[in-house]
């Protein structure tokens, strides 16, 4: 089933750091540290595993707050998000200012062309996780007002699956997670107002997906 909780925080930057480097092929993230009034959250953005074979994409770019509809908008803290369009959720696939368009799910091509909405097409970058480290890098500066979309912890304060979170195929660990509005993504706020973002996904996840999230045949 898809995440039981899923948002945005928040908060200002205080810094961020790789995991230590190990043999064990684990899961690499790229941890932000970020403070809300709540305390400190630790912030996972999963770039890969160093030991797998599952390869890792991802995008950065340049928005306007206003293009990430409310949750740009936000107070510093935690806030929970409907799994909706309109809401302040993500979807890399329906989302209007993430998705390659003419291919976008939402809105359709014609409304799009209606609405004179601008086709946009940014290729997924390929590469190693420390490719993909290095591209996210720049733009984490401590003392930048931040927004991270993920799935909260369980216990203490910090967020993961800030990623792609429907696409993974039948037969995966991750296909009960599938769903949509309800993708990850990093974005900064520059010194000039707009947003740097970040958001990734695995060789492994497949799109066009269904209502469901599962990957479409």
């Amino acid at each position: 089933m898809p995440f039981e909780r899923y948002g945005v925080l928040a908060g200002v930057l205080h810094r961020s750091f790789r995991d230590r480097p190990d043999n064990q092929g684990r899961w690499f993230h790229v941890n932000l540290e970020v403070d809300a009034p709540a305390g400190r959250y630790r912030c996972a953005v999963d770039v890969d595993s160093k030991k797998s074979d599952t390869g890792v994409q991802w995008k950065t770019f340049v928005l306007e707050p206003s293009a990430l509809g409310p949750a740009a908008g936000r107070p510093p803290g935690y806030h929970e998000l409907a799994r909706l369009p309109g809401s302040g959720a993500l979807d890399y696939l329906r989302h209007p200012s993430l998705a390659d368009n003419p291919g976008c799910l939402f809105p359709p091509e014609p409304l799009r062309r209606l609405l004179g909405l601008r086709t946009v097409r940014r290729p997924w970058t390929t590469g190693s996780n420390l490719d993909a480290a290095t591209a996210l890098e720049p733009m984490l500066q401590p003392g930048r007002r931040v927004l991270v979309f993920g799935e909260p912890f369980d216990q203490g304060l910090g967020l993961h699956n800030i990623h792609q979170n429907q696409g993974d195929p039948d037969g995966s660990p991750w296909w009960p997670e599938n769903g949509i509005w309800q993708d990850g993504a990093t974005a900064t706020e520059r010194p000039d107002g707009k947003l740097d973002v970040f958001i990734s996904k695995f060789s492994t996840q497949h799109d066009p997906t269904d209502d469901n999230g599962h990957p479409i045949s």
